[in-house]
């Protein structure tokens, strides 16, 4: 495998020419086929945002813009990121929901040194799954991604999606006051609760945006919920819309109940049947308003027929009659915590009676909270002890939603969870990929303040 620099500059120029259409969503109609192998160049660096009209938000970005720098490959084939960072604070780049090697998985001192300022580091590895995915920083994550280092990473199917048209959408409610400056990402009263909340709700960078889709035609509508703390109640009133996919992984095509819940990291993939021509319909948050669906003049090239279902992605499917049972219980300890010694990251959160110290700065040297057995099917009994709702995310691996007690499941395939309050629930996976993988709730001040922990598959821990 080799790579040129005409491959890294046509990459960038053919991204860099896409147009945004209303509210920032990208439009892709009539995408030329993919080269067989990605390269790209990413830098991360400060940059003022207009978040607040009038005002300017000292912000952190991927590629001088918001969301983050679009990267895309096709399933099966190279992706190679070359990252510089040049930011004034180290950081990492972490591949959300993708299966890939431990080497290039973005935890500092699990996988990798973290980047120094002015360093490069090179992401290389192949991307087995399509789907929506993202990528953020794993380290001093409340700031870094609370400033807006996110940006999205699309794997397109080997063989065309059936879909003509296709929209991103990455939900973000920022942490700033009325003139646009930060406020705290993470204050402890709140992170012993649901998570600091930002105040400020957008899509793709902009506060209820109008997001235009072709009238009578069907868009695929990719939502990424690249927020720190909140879980989005979607709902789209009176609209038709189905359900194609789940965290990346598709599922039988299924209309869009009246709500769905969409915690941080999760993604959701839509067919959307664009309004007739004029017409507006509300995206919302329970009954929030997120943004406005306004159908205009129908596209060449599109159709108004609901593509089929999408090529199931090959997850190694786990061996239930086989499979170990392991519990994991998510707690909450803030009661226990005396904020008057000062701590800069206190624990407030435990799995299975262990908190993760010292947030990400620092390598944790607990051992894990799991070792699995390489190519051995397991069942995770995961149990919510607290009020809290907490998105579970597994890096490395795939696993199986199967069962909760709090509500009916169709099995399908993820990387995060949303465990509800006092929730148990069940799901599985094949130990296939070697290595020592975070396993953490994605309410960011929750994970850095203890709910967090590894798990080992392999002989990742050998202390």
């Amino acid at each position: 495998m080799s790579f040129t620099r005409r491959q890294v500059l046509g990459g960038i120029a053919g991204l860099a020419v896409v147009g945004l259409g209303a509210g920032g969503a990208r439009l892709w109609l009539a995408r030329p086929q993919v080269t067989a192998e990605h390269d790209y160049e990413l830098i991360a660096a400060p940059m003022d945002l207009e978040l607040v009209p009038g005002h300017k938000t000292p912000a952190l970005l991927y590629g001088n813009r918001f969301p983050g720098f679009e990267i895309r490959a096709r399933q099966g084939d190279w992706l190679r990121v070359r990252f510089t960072n040049k930011l004034d604070q180290p950081t990492t780049i972490h591949w959300h929901g993708i299966r890939l090697p431990i080497e290039m998985d973005g935890v500092p001192y699990i996988s990798q040194p973290p980047v120094q300022p002015g360093q490069s580091f090179v992401y290389l590895f192949k991307t087995p799954d399509a789907g929506s995915y993202w990528y953020h920083p794993h380290l001093m994550s409340s700031e870094q991604l609370g400033r807006g280092l996110v940006g999205p990473l699309i794997i397109d199917e080997r063989e065309p999606s059936g879909f003509s048209h296709e929209k991103i959408l990455c939900l973000k409610t920022w942490h700033v006051d009325e003139q646009g400056a930060f406020t705290a990402f993470s204050v402890p009263r709140e992170a012993a609760r649901e998570g600091t909340r930002g105040s400020l709700s957008t899509i793709n960078g902009e506060h209820v945006p109008v997001i235009e889709l072709p009238a009578g035609q069907v868009t695929r509508v990719r939502i990424l919920n690249i927020d720190n703390t909140v879980t989005y109640r979607l709902n789209l009133p009176g609209s038709e819309a189905k359900i194609y996919a789940i965290d990346g992984h598709p599922v039988e095509p299924r209309d869009l109940d009246e709500q769905y819940w969409i915690g941080p990291g999760m993604r959701l993939e839509l067919a959307i049947r664009g309004p007739a021509e004029g017409q507006e319909l509300s995206l919302r948050d329970g009954v929030v308003r997120l943004g406005t669906v306004r159908g205009v003049a129908p596209l060449q090239g599109g159709s108004a027929e609901w593509p089929p279902a999408l090529p199931h992605n090959p997850v190694s499917e786990p061996d239930l009659d086989k499979a170990e049972t392991i519990d994991f219980k998510f707690e909450w300890v803030g009661a226990m915590t005396d904020y008057s010694k000062g701590q800069a990251t206190p624990s407030l959160w435990q799995i299975n009676g262990v908190a993760w110290q010292g947030g990400e700065e620092h390598k944790h040297n607990a051992p894990p909270l799991a070792k699995l057995e390489l190519g051995k099917s397991y069942i995770f009994t995961l149990r919510n002890l607290t009020q809290y709702q907490h998105p579970i995310h597994l890096h490395g691996m795939t696993f199986k939603v199967l069962a909760s007690n709090r509500r009916k499941i169709i099995p399908y395939y993820s990387d995060t969870y949303l465990l509800g309050k006092n929730e148990s629930a069940k799901v599985a996976l094949v130990a296939d990929n070697p290595g020592l993988w975070m396993f953490h709730c994605h309410v960011i001040d929750h994970m850095e303040t203890g709910l967090m922990g590894t798990i080992a598959v392999g002989d990742a821990w050998c202390g």
